[in-house]
């Protein structure tokens, strides 16, 4: 059989055949072995193709990574669940195999090959539902033990081990526990589920002091521990995240410690702990680390969660009035809700509890917390019909298998069924249903068969109105945004749903009016990132301005100093927080309504940045003064800004590129330690006040990189030290760093005197090379050779035509090297009062230091890549390049920077570029 015969048999009966015969010869194009390999395999590119059909998701897997599909031909025939420790045992594998990939990125991509081989056992029906969600599950639990294991170890070389005092007053070890709450505490994760997690330590103490860092409390250990693990497990890279994190859950919720020690937990919940928080604990397990913690932790607290006091009627109101688990809405405009609509998943997951708080204080036999054991349970104890039991299995499988279709169309959160009629008939072909007809009967059968028991044991006629009237928006507002959020939904404008599902799940109130409506919907539609850092902090809509009203100037410094009170390190830093995102999203709002310049909104991000980074100091040293149980007058730490923060450049995401010093000639107050130690603590709590992720997120990624000796250089150096290194030490490539060094905070008179030294230096040193070299022939090839590397190793992996405004050839840094090596060339420091690049190319080219056509190439060039990046980075966010499949965004950029199209955009662009590289190339080679 030919290849165009075999492809057209083995792709006839799929859903979508057309992608698979697409799929294929894009694989077989880019990779022609791998193609004649899976040719001559008939099962294996069978299965190949079925996935392909069944996920665009998978199948931009297997072109990123054709190397898979031998490691799926050995895995297709496993019919049975890997269990965690199987998982565990292939991850470290695949680790020893992906030695040089970054954690977190080969989390994501081992989660995604593990996908490939449950996702075909889904799709041919090889599992059912439940060992399907069970292997998602155990694929999470051990990718989540091995996260644990790379942070214990960093961790554990910073502090030493942490240790606790057993009852005999011997120290021993203390334990941490990894809790899976929600879906992943029942065992029933779906393809692109939250993990909602909690982080418990066995006992408070302190650890070892043997690791480099010296000894902290076993709550600081164990709050960086899980923060670590989160930013392992969760963090966002080029290749997204393993998961998507939650931590809302815990005791205290965003405001709380990430990592809670076992008394503090078990009193939280028999004391303090909310009714619908105790109900959380009905989907719980320990998911890593030491289970014999849980195991105390629950047997403490189960008596808090199932209560033999519990009324059936209180029962059945709690779970209806749970504010973080009630989130049912009404078929949406969109299409049916598989989870939240009327007859969805939540439905069945609310029966089963409500029954289980209802009799499961005297009956320990419903404790169990997976949704279809329960429900059998139910039926056992006559609490369910079994005509019920029947109809709600059979809607489980059937929502569930739904569900999962759906996220792993392109691996998104979704569970909205599409009204779009393509789409649907895709949906339906892909649940195996000959055609739509029968798939829609069959849904609305489900649905109905799930609300009339849904209705029957709540009793629906009996409850409160607020409740009959069940809409996500009714719960957290009013009807004039219900009514908006439907007509937007209906016109195609999608942006707002995720901020009012956010509403839904928090204690927000808010009064919305048209004003306030009108900012939501345009703030969606130019900026979907800021949108998003909406939907996880739902009360700062609240700050938000209108489109009529005038932007007035803040004193950041004054607001952030006087609201952070020095109680608590968790309490400053979520204030901090607080404040910087409302200050952040104003600036977001006005750049939006085009109120305020982007050159203004650089100043005042820069302002915020030095603000945010004077206050990191003051909650520095309140901590030091904490911990060392005295006050500390001589608190000489200071910071120096490069970068962006050094020529007052800050923009949407910018990273704080900082040079830490001290002046060794303030007396300590602290016995013991040296200068270089006592700083070294203060510093790790200053990078933590600034770049630590909490709950209300983190304000910067701090970079010390371009510290004296780099990544094998101390974090903070005394005055003395860093000014001798850079006279006598510093590499050629580093002056061109620190001709943009700036003072930023700290102890001034020493910040300013630091850096007039560092720049007179930095100037000697280069016109020092004059006497070797009268052309700098030296200082020309090291900015060439460190600009080409940055060319090569930032852009040079860049895929088709796309183009990197920043690294690429022609980018902002053939700009800025070309710039910086003439100022170090013809001895031209940065002015004190203006530090940007436009006014340092109008002082070059009056100097006569740059001839009038570079000058234009260079100032028009950097005017409109400034606009290009402003703009992406408020419509996609931190990217550099520009999104070719996002044409929603770049039809926003082109209108906000007056273009006439996104061919005339990249027509522009691409000139701009040429006369750049042009000059730069007339400068430096």
């Amino acid at each position: 059989m030919s290849l165009p015969d075999k492809i057209e048999f083995l792709t006839k009966d799929l859903p979508d055949a057309e992608g698979s015969r697409r799929f294929y010869l894009q694989l077989a194009e880019k990779f022609p072995l791998e193609g004649k390999k899976l040719f001559k395999n008939e099962a294996l590119l069978s299965d190949i193709l079925t996935l392909a059909s069944f996920s665009p998701l998978l199948a931009t897997t297997i072109l990123q990574n054709p190397g898979y599909i031998s490691w799926l031909k050995n895995q297709r025939e496993s019919a049975t669940v890997s269990a965690k420790e199987e998982l565990l045992e292939s991850l470290e594998r695949f680790a020893l195999l992906n030695s040089q990939v970054e954690p977190n990125v080969l989390l994501a991509r081992f989660r995604r090959r593990e996908l490939l081989k449950i996702y075909l056992r889904d799709i041919r029906g090889l599992g059912t539902i439940a060992e399907i969600t069970e292997e998602i599950s155990n694929l999470a639990d051990a990718i989540l033990q091995y996260a644990l294991g790379i942070a214990r170890q960093e961790l554990d070389n910073r502090y030493g081990i942490p240790l606790e005092v057993d009852k005999k007053d011997r120290a021993r070890g203390a334990e941490f526990c990894i809790v899976a709450l929600g879906k992943l505490g029942s065992g029933e994760l779906n393809y692109s589920s939250d993990i909602d997690l909690l982080f418990l330590y066995s006992k408070d103490g302190n650890t070892s002091g043997q690791g480099a860092r010296g000894a902290v409390t076993n709550r600081e250990y164990f709050a960086k521990l899980a923060e670590l693990i989160t930013k392992l497990a969760g963090g966002q890279t080029g290749e997204g995240a393993a998961y998507r994190i939650d931590l809302r859950l815990r005791p205290n919720g965003r405001v709380g410690s990430l990592a809670i020690s076992l008394d503090e937990a078990v009193g939280y919940y028999k004391t303090s702990a909310q009714a619908w928080e105790r109900q959380v604990l009905i989907r719980s397990r320990a998911c890593a680390g030491n289970v014999q913690i849980f195991g105390e932790f629950f047997s403490a607290v189960k008596s808090n969660v199932f209560s033999v006091n519990e009324t059936i009627e209180n029962a059945l109101k709690n779970v209806r009035l749970s504010k973080e688990k009630i989130n049912l809405e009404k078929t949406s405009d969109r299409g049916f809700n598989v989870k939240l609509g009327t007859g969805g998943i939540r439905e069945i997951e609310f029966i089963a509890q409500a029954l289980q708080l209802a009799h499961g204080g005297l009956d320990e036999w419903l404790r169990a917390s997976h949704t279809l054991i329960i429900l059998n349970r139910l039926a056992d104890r006559d609490l369910i019909s079994d005509l019920e039991l029947t109809e709600l299995f059979d809607a489980y499988e059937f929502l569930r298998r739904l569900e999962h279709r759906l996220q792993m169309e392109n691996g998104l959160q979704t569970h909205l069924v599409p009204n779009e009629l393509e789409k649907r008939r895709l949906v339906a072909r892909r649940m195996n249903f000959s055609n739509l007809t029968k798939f829609d009967s069959m849904l609305k059968r489900q649905a109905r068969n799930v609300n009339q028991i849904f209705n029957r044991v709540f009793g629906h006629e009996n409850l409160p109105p607020q409740i009959n009237a069940v809409s996500n928006t009714e719960i957290i507002t009013d009807r004039p945004a219900k009514t908006f959020l439907n007509q937007k939904s209906a016109a195609g404008n999608y942006n707002l749903q995720p901020i009012f599902s956010s509403l839904e799940k928090s204690d927000v109130k808010i009064n919305f009016d048209k004003n306030n409506l009108e900012t939501l919907e345009i703030l969606a539609e130019v900026s979907p990132p800021f949108a998003e850092m909406l939907a996880a902090n739902p009360g700062l809509i609240k700050k938000l301005p209108s489109k009529t009203d005038e932007f007035h100037e803040r004193d950041y410094r004054q607001k952030f100093l006087e609201d952070v009170k020095h109680e608590s390190l968790a309490h400053d830093l979520a204030t901090l927080r607080k404040n910087w995102s409302c200050f952040l999203l104003e600036l977001v709002v006005f750049d939006v309504f085009e109120k305020i310049s982007r050159r203004e909104v650089k100043r005042l991000q820069t302002e915020l940045a030095q603000a945010s980074v004077e206050t990191a100091l003051s909650i520095t040293k309140s901590e030091l003064e904490k911990r060392f149980l005295k006050p500390i007058e001589n608190f000489s730490l200071s910071v120096l800004g490069l970068g962006k923060l050094g020529g007052g450049g800050m923009d949407y995401g910018s990273d704080l590129d900082l040079i830490l010093v001290y002046d060794e000639d303030e007396n300590l107050p602290v016995e013991n330690l040296t200068p270089a130690e006592f700083y070294a603590r203060a510093v790790e709590i200053f990078v933590t006040t600034l770049s630590s992720l909490t709950r209300e997120g983190h304000l910067y990624r701090v970079d010390l990189r371009l510290r004296p000796d780099g990544k094998n250089g101390a974090t903070s150096s005394s005055k003395t030290s860093f000014l001798n290194y850079l006279k006598e030490r510093a590499a050629i490539w580093e002056l061109l760093a620190y001709v943009k060094l700036r003072g930023i905070a700290g102890k001034m008179e020493m910040v300013n005197f630091v850096e007039a030294e560092a720049r007179r230096i930095i100037h000697e040193n280069a016109q020092n090379l004059k006497i070797q070299d009268s052309e700098f022939k030296t200082l020309k090839e090291e900015t060439c050779r460190v600009r080409d590397r940055l060319e090569q190793e930032k852009s040079g992996n860049r895929k088709g035509k796309e183009v990197d405004i920043k690294f690429g050839a022609g980018g902002m840094l053939d700009i800025y090297f070309a710039v910086r090596f003439l100022q170090l060339r013809h001895n031209v420091p940065d002015d004190a009062e203006n530090r940007s690049t436009d006014f340092i190319l109008q002082k070059l080219r009056i100097n006569g230091f740059l001839n009038e056509e570079d000058f234009q190439n260079f100032s028009s060039g950097y005017e409109f890549l400034s606009r290009l990046d402003h703009n992406l980075r408020l419509t996609v966010g931190r990217l550099t390049h520009l999104p070719s499949a996002n044409q929603k965004a770049l039809k926003t950029i082109v209108k906000r920077m007056e273009l006439d199209s996104v061919k005339d955009l990249s027509e522009k662009l691409t000139l701009h570029r040429l006369e750049i590289r042009e000059s730069f190339e007339n400068i430096l080679k």
